[in-house]
């Protein structure tokens, strides 16, 4: 059983996978003060809850915050008596070439999409995930993570909204009814809803361009299904898709120890 946690900077997933499924998968926000106990009391108390008895054997990790994989790996070690495997450090090999200047640090959960992407769809392939910060990470024919863009969340660009403007309130993102709003917000939400409607499609129109072929657009994130219903920015969704990346990156590391 295999017990795969992708860390991102505003929730961290848990999920079991068993070789063919997943039996369940938890979501609990990221906060790297939370300890190896908190996180197993927490982990076997849904687990009971749901009736899943799974015995974990390996565990492996994706995270954007380095300061909570420590406590990951007390809790692989301490409960599960195995040392886990974590993107981007030497000893977990990847499936795919990561091609980008010398030095350059890219973060683990862009290179798990890549992943799984590649795993699902093949290559030429734009992945758009609208989490904390809107990735867009761009996969060559032959699987390669081959650089991207990143912009503000969507999330992170209304509270910037709300910070700096004292008048301007906090609101949640939705599709407005009409492009101009008649009051403060409907406006903002215009603004950013649309807003992102442009900056994907612009951003990926120029990413097509500069490759000077055809790349399929595939998206990941709550907010991805919002901006579908509108316009077909994206020709598929995937929900889980770091969680299935990080199965492909566990078996590629098992088949090639």
């Amino acid at each position: 059983m295999l017990l795969a946690i992708d860390c991102g900077n505003t929730n961290t997933v848990f999920a079991i996978w068993d070789g063919e499924a997943f039996l369940a998968s938890w979501r609990t926000s990221t906060e790297w003060q939370r300890t190896a106990d908190q996180y197993y009391v927490w982990l076997s108390t849904l687990m009971k809850l749901q009736g899943i008895e799974a015995q974990i054997t390996d565990v492996i990790v994706s995270s954007t915050v380095p300061r909570v994989v420590f406590n990951i790996r007390v809790l692989a070690d301490r409960y599960f008596n195995t040392r886990p495997l974590v993107v981007g450090k030497s000893d977990c090999l990847l499936p795919v070439d990561v091609r980008v200047d010398a030095g350059t640090q890219v973060g683990p959960d862009r290179l798990v999409n890549t992943v799984a992407g590649h795993d699902l769809y093949g290559g030429d392939l734009i992945m758009v995930d609208f989490g904390t910060a809107t990735t867009f990470d761009v996969v060559a024919s032959d699987g390669a993570y081959i650089g991207g863009v990143i912009a503000p969340g969507v999330n992170l660009s209304l509270e910037a909204l709300h910070q700096a403007a004292a008048a301007l309130p906090h609101v949640d993102i939705t599709k407005p009814q009409s492009v101009v709003g008649t009051n403060t917000v409907a406006c903002m939400q215009s603004g950013v809803f649309w807003g992102y409607v442009g900056l994907v499609r612009e951003i990926c129109a120029r990413i097509k361009a500069e490759r000077d072929r055809e790349m399929r657009v595939i998206s990941t994130g709550g907010l991805a299904p919002l901006f579908q219903q509108t316009e077909k920015l994206f020709d598929a969704f995937e929900d889980d898709l770091t969680i299935h990346g990080l199965t492909v990156i566990h078996k590629f590391n098992k088949e090639n120890a």
